[in-house]
């Protein structure tokens, strides 16, 4: 007489990936292949503690290690929340074996971009995150490990002084232009590239945070914001016209110094810009409109005015 078992299946799903477990029950006996370690994250500390190729202490640091707060994976399965079932990858092996494969993050980690992103996403949803599906990093294969750091006490890309440093692993274009002389207050710590740009994703062009360039500027520059009296055109439509967005060599951002800047809208012929002699009469000597501030020396409220008589923008 044999004994009458039948199998079992249990499937879970952890970041898009399945894993599953046969149980056998005989009777009333069910031996079953257990998911996750018996202990959690004390199972995974004694491999990974401070001398490990992969040190994982420090999370306790963090706000995924907290016990009290039922959002956190550290409130449920621990380690395993993120890297999935560990029971077979936690089991001891002899020198020269490969221990069971686990659920890994990185650019050579196990798990796909899509996987690897979907295991964060599945509690790291909200406004800011939004629109991360069919962003331009989501489309080149970002993967979130990629700016964050997820088992240290202070994730660099989340302070402001260090996130730019992150950011300029791929944008090497960006950490040049803040080399110039003119240039946001980035190098200083006093901006990150999160003050203007929704890096989770975002509907508007360069993934600014506000619909135009204009709105990402006049979120400090908002005195430039208007409404004007009389209003320059380009101030009015993008502050990219005159301006470079992260750095120049020109003073205050500008593309070109004035009156040459000027000039690309405004014709010179038959006014005092164009250089003329002491004498007034057309020469090699520059006039005294050129000097200094240029076109500004008269023109000084170039991004518009309120005055009744500010038509020229002169006052």
């Amino acid at each position: 007489m044999t004994r009458r078992s039948t199998l079992c299946y249990a499937f879970l799903v952890v970041g898009g990936i399945l894993f599953g477990t046969v149980a056998v029950a005989a009777e009333d006996e069910v031996a079953v292949k257990p998911f996750y370690t018996p202990k959690g994250a004390d199972t995974c500390l004694k491999c990974h503690d401070e001398d490990s190729a992969l040190p994982v202490y420090a999370i306790s640091k963090t706000k995924h290690a907290q016990p009290a707060d039922g959002r956190t994976p550290f409130a449920g399965l621990q380690c395993e929340a993120c890297h999935g079932p560990g029971a077979e990858h936690a089991v001891f092996v002899q020198p020269g074996e490969k221990q069971a494969p686990i659920g890994t993050f990185g650019k050579n980690g196990s798990m796909t971009v899509s996987q690897q992103n979907q295991v964060c996403l599945d509690c790291h949803r909200g406004q800011e995150r939004l629109a991360w599906q069919s962003s331009a990093h989501e489309r080149n294969g970002v993967v979130c490990v990629s700016c964050h750091q997820i088992h240290i006490a202070h994730d660099p890309v989340l302070a402001t002084r260090s996130q730019p440093d992150v950011c300029y692993q791929c944008h090497s274009k960006a950490r040049s232009e803040f080399l110039k002389p003119s240039k946001h207050p980035v190098r200083a710590g006093k901006m990150a590239c999160g003050d203007c740009h929704q890096v989770h994703g975002s509907e508007t062009a360069a993934l600014l945070k506000q619909p135009t360039v204009n709105d990402t500027c006049y979120t400090c520059h908002a005195e430039k914001r208007g409404p004007l009296l009389w209003e320059h055109a380009p101030v009015t439509e993008d502050c990219r016209i005159c301006h470079f967005a992260h750095g120049s060599v020109q003073p205050t951002l500008l593309k070109k110094r004035a009156p040459v800047l000027c000039q690309q809208c405004h014709s010179q012929f038959g006014h005092p810009s164009i250089p003329r002699s002491a004498s007034g009469l057309p020469g090699n000597n520059p006039s005294v409109f050129l000097l200094s501030g240029n076109c500004t020396n008269c023109h000084a409220q170039v991004h518009g005015s309120n005055h009744p008589s500010g038509a020229k923008l002169m006052r």
